[in-house]
């Protein structure tokens, strides 16, 4: 149960009466009903008020059940309009036998007469009470001053937006006017506003308050329906102990919430954090355990050297002539390029097990290649049309072959641009967030073509596992060069050259250990997917 659904919960059984014992000796609420009356009453013959000309009276019949009598009409029984039940001692009734509800001025802006006075709207009015801090101003007329001048102890209710928010205006000291973004109730017979703001709040919580506002996008509670809603009417004295009450519970559904915060804030990271961590603890070679049978990655190195050697002869790859050696000399990590060797123990972020190599991504690729992004129809392509694949193809670890935009007739294709299965695709340019994202093909992409935000990282098969790169290359310390090697400016558009993606440090454990982690791993953030849905 969330904060807020316990707080609703705890009002609605404030408002029912089950929040706190009744009090036999309390003066009932009938009694209470009649001093406001009479108080009415009063108030008509000052030529104060006007006299109802229908007025509603509320009565439990002989029945039990509740009945509404307007005017000369025939009681009507409201069992079911009424939300629930109320105790011995309690009365149902509407706002207008109990309070003079007003809808706050219309302002005419063109209007020039009148003085400037101060003035509350909607964005003035929280539960937690009334914000000063953007208070307006407009110009009433001294005729207005009796209707629109607030008083200490006036409900101030939302009649659009969020409606039914609301309010007491507390101070004696203050002018302060409202317009007719607002309803000010004022009650009779000293009847506590405040139990009054926990039944709207109550009300507000537990949709109720819905069943009575109209509108299709932005909701409103205008004048006749507010004064239609039946409210439960405790007696006085009980008014007070409710409040009270919940006034102590309060603070605890406050520190609740924070806990409630804190605990979903934590829920909601916590797969990701997880996730990373898997990565972190692989790339550490803390995943799964070591093998002393492996072959090591200097070997295995040796090896990835001379296939791309072969490829060199054969002329299907290029020599790179500033080729990356990285070694270990006198308990120090050592790069050799050229005839250049420099020391790079500020590179390196930790330390590898013995069979492990520190390499540069460039010593593990045979090629790196984009693709072209020409005028597309933004559609998905269909059966046998050629299309180009979106950023968006390429995902945190899996690859969605449908986020693609129909190549133009005519346009050439040339080999080097298709996209095949087990392809290891990086997107090097786009906003901040989708750049750096790197994924395995796992299965066959149909008529596809890379874009040019898009490079394939070609590597040696059987040498180099493509998932295990991907897993280096995402986890949180190695991102540091990902995110290092991003120019430009704005968030928004940034890059990410293929010729920074080859200086990429990787850690590079013996080939059959690379298969163990990505086994491994696979299951664990397959686990942790189920956890983030």
């Amino acid at each position: 149960m969330t904060a807020q659904q316990l707080k609703n919960s705890i009002l609605r059984m404030a408002v029912q009466g089950k929040l706190i014992p009744q009090d036999p000796n309390d003066e009932p609420a009938s009694v209470l009903l009649e001093r406001i009356r009479a108080e009415k009453e009063a108030m008509v013959k000052e030529g104060k008020i006007k006299k109802e000309k229908n007025p509603s009276v509320i009565f439990r019949g002989a029945d039990n059940l509740p009945y509404e009598k307007v005017g000369n009409r025939e009681p009507v029984c409201i069992a079911d309009e009424v939300p629930f039940e109320i105790p011995e001692g309690w009365e149902w009734v509407t706002l207008k036998q109990i309070a003079v509800t007003e809808l706050g001025k219309t302002l005419d802006k063109a209007k020039n007469t009148g003085s400037l006075h101060p003035y509350l709207c909607s964005i003035n009015i929280y539960w937690t009470g009334v914000d000063l801090s953007t208070v307006k101003q407009a110009r009433f007329e001294e005729a207005e001053f009796d209707k629109y001048r607030l008083q200490r102890g006036d409900l101030l209710v939302c009649e659009g937006g969020d409606v039914g928010r609301a309010a007491i205006w507390y101070f004696d000291d203050m002018e302060m006017f409202y317009q007719n973004a607002l309803h000010r109730i004022r009650f009779y017979g000293n009847i506590v506003p405040e139990f009054f703001k926990l039944l709207l709040e109550c009300y507000k919580g537990n949709k109720i308050l819905d069943e009575h506002s109209k509108g299709m996008t932005i909701k409103h509670l205008v004048q006749g329906a507010l004064n239609a809603i039946y409210f439960p009417l405790p007696p006085l004295a009980e008014q007070k102990r409710i409040v009270e009450a919940v006034s102590r519970i309060i603070p605890y559904l406050e520190n609740y919430d924070q806990v409630e915060t804190q605990l979903s804030s934590l829920n909601s990271s916590f797969p990701d954090q997880l996730k990373k961590s898997i990565l972190q603890l692989a790339v550490q070679g803390k995943l799964v355990p070591q093998d002393p049978n492996d072959e090591p990655a200097s070997v295995l190195l040796e090896r990835i050297r001379a296939e791309k050697e072969q490829l060199i002869k054969a002329g299907k790859i290029k020599r790179d002539k500033h080729e990356s050696v990285i070694y270990r000399w006198d308990n120090s990590h050592y790069e050799k390029r050229g005839t250049a060797e420099t020391c790079i123990d500020a590179e390196i972020p930790f330390e590898l097990p013995e069979s492990w190599s520190w390499v540069r991504l460039g010593t593990l690729l045979t090629n790196t290649e984009a693709g072209k992004s020409p005028q597309c129809e933004n559609r998905p392509r269909k059966n046998n049309e050629w299309g180009v694949i979106k950023t968006t193809a390429v995902q945190d670890g899996f690859f969605l072959p449908d986020e693609n935009k129909v190549l133009p007739d005519g346009f050439e294709i040339m080999e080097s641009q298709i996209v095949h299965q087990n392809d290891l695709l990086i997107t090097r340019a786009g906003p901040r967030n989708r750049t750096g994202i790197m994924c395995v093909v796992d299965s066959y992409p149909t008529n596809l073509i890379l874009s040019d935000k898009t490079v394939r990282l070609s590597y040696v098969p059987n040498l180099v596992n493509p998932h295990y790169l991907r897993i280096a290359l995402s986890s949180p310390a190695i991102q540091v060069f990902v995110i290092a090697a991003m120019t430009g400016m704005a968030a928004s558009q940034v890059n990410i050259s293929q010729e920074k993606m080859k200086t990429f440090l990787v850690p590079l454990p013996p080939f059959v250990e690379q298969e163990r982690i990505c086994r491994f791993a696979s299951k664990l953030l397959d686990k942790i997917g189920q956890l983030a849905d």
